[in-house]
């Protein structure tokens, strides 16, 4: 660990301080809210900017830019008194309400945890060192980076196994990220890699889709998964379900049964974790290092520390393994709890949240997508605009709602992606 000593400073406040820590749905919508208490406020994130996370796929695929879905967060809190802070949460200390980052330690009076989740590679060191994850930008470039980089590698080999190697697609998780981004795979290499490599035999190229349970989708309908499977089996996918993937090694995917199948690009999607922090004893974590919290979010055996999100697990009788890690359930935990503090400082009952499912989403690709929704299941070309629709406006800024839409209609009209770039970093080259 490497915390510092320093203070990170912050003018002492004449009213008490909320730090918030992670800048994601659930913790930007919880400081904006408490704007209108008399509180002093502290947003804390790794990063200077809110990536909208559902659309990372489209930036692997070529779709979008990073810029498109990331928003500056001094932009968000220009002409409001939130103190912004770049850094990263190292440890906690209860017994002295503080917080030790990697550029200093703070104090407070209440401390909100929403630091989001990792991808969980479930032990398996191999995996996590050869293959490719997406949950950041840097993560969805060096995707982008890799596919591209390997097709003109596959151009100098003469081999159809080592052609097939370099070309081939495979993607470990078959929930909303590995099946949106088997899509966009497919569509590009319907649409779009056969026009940019004239010389390569497509056919060479196979897009696989594992996943280890029965069904994909797991948190949707039946009908739902069903439907997804057929189409992606449609635009040429292989879908593999009850195939849990046991190792890889940067060229070879070992599967049960001992097979293997060369692949030089491998995509984990199969599941997310929360990091420990140091400060909790092991006793206030849950399944997935996810937090224990009570109903109004309060960690367990802490009255002035929460946590909200994808990193807490709460339990509700609709939900006795914890909530789905969706930004739904971070907005309405933040909503609650932004309550709940004016109640806390009023000395008054607390009011303990229930999730309202608003239902969920999930593309394939053009005119291809499934809902599941609180008033009806729909699937097809009117389940597509539904997600068009909400993933657009649930992006923050309205040049970044512009940017998304021109690159949309420039892909559904021109059946292009204009962004393949293969962005080099000199010192990795």
């Amino acid at each position: 660990m490497s915390v510092t000593s320093k203070i990170l400073y912050i003018p002492e406040p004449s009213t008490k301080r909320v730090v918030i820590v992670g800048g994601g749905f659930g913790g930007l919508k919880l400081a904006l809210k408490l704007l209108k208490f008399d509180f002093q406020i502290v947003l804390i994130d790794r990063n200077n900017y809110h990536l909208f996370q559902p659309l990372l796929y489209q930036v692997a695929m070529s779709g979008l830019e990073p810029s498109a879905i990331s928003f500056p967060l001094r932009k968000v809190l220009q002409n409001t008194k939130i103190h912004f802070r770049m850094a990263e949460l190292e440890a906690i200390h209860p017994e002295k309400k503080e917080i030790a980052t990697d550029i200093g330690y703070l104090n407070y009076d209440y401390l909100i945890l929403a630091t989001g989740a990792k991808t969980n590679f479930f032990g398996n060191e191999a995996i996590e060192k050869n293959s490719m994850q997406m949950k950041t930008a840097p993560d969805a470039l060096f995707i982008r980076n890799r596919i591209l980089k390997n097709f003109e590698k596959s151009l100098n080999k003469e081999k159809r196994e080592e052609i097939s190697a370099y070309l081939n697609v495979a993607i470990i998780g078959g929930g909303p990220t590995g099946v949106e981004l088997a899509g966009a795979v497919a569509e590009m290499k319907k649409y779009v890699l056969p026009k940019d490599y004239p010389e390569l035999d497509m056919n060479n190229m196979k897009i696989m889709l594992f996943e280890a349970s029965p069904r994909l989708l797991a948190g949707m309908s039946e009908d739902a998964s069903a439907t997804a499977k057929k189409y992606l089996e449609q635009l040429g996918v292989e879908v593999r379900t009850n195939t849990a993937v046991l190792n890889y090694d940067d060229r070879l995917l070992t599967l049960p049964n001992n097979e293997s199948i060369q692949v030089k690009n491998v995509i984990w999607a199969a599941g997310v974790t929360s990091s420990k922090i140091a400060g909790f004893p092991d006793g206030v974590y849950g399944r997935n290092n996810r937090l224990l919290v009570n109903r109004f979010n309060q960690v367990e055996g802490h009255d002035n520390i929460f946590a909200l999100g994808d990193n807490s697990l709460m339990v509700e009788d609709a939900f006795p393994n914890g909530h789905p890690q969706v930004a739904q359930v971070a907005m309405q935990q933040a909503n609650l709890l932004a309550y709940n503090f004016r109640r806390m400082e009023r000395k008054s009952p607390l009011k303990p949240f229930t999730y309202r499912d608003k239902g969920s989403l999930a593309t394939v690709g053009r005119h291809l997508a499934v809902a599941d929704l609180p008033f009806g299941k729909f699937k097809g070309y009117f389940a597509w605009i539904l997600w068009s629709i909400v993933h657009l406006l649930s992006i923050i800024g309205v040049k970044n709602k512009i940017f998304v839409l021109l690159d949309w209609t420039w892909k559904y009209i021109t059946y292009d992606q204009a962004l393949r770039l293969l962005i080099k970093h000199k010192a990795r080259y």
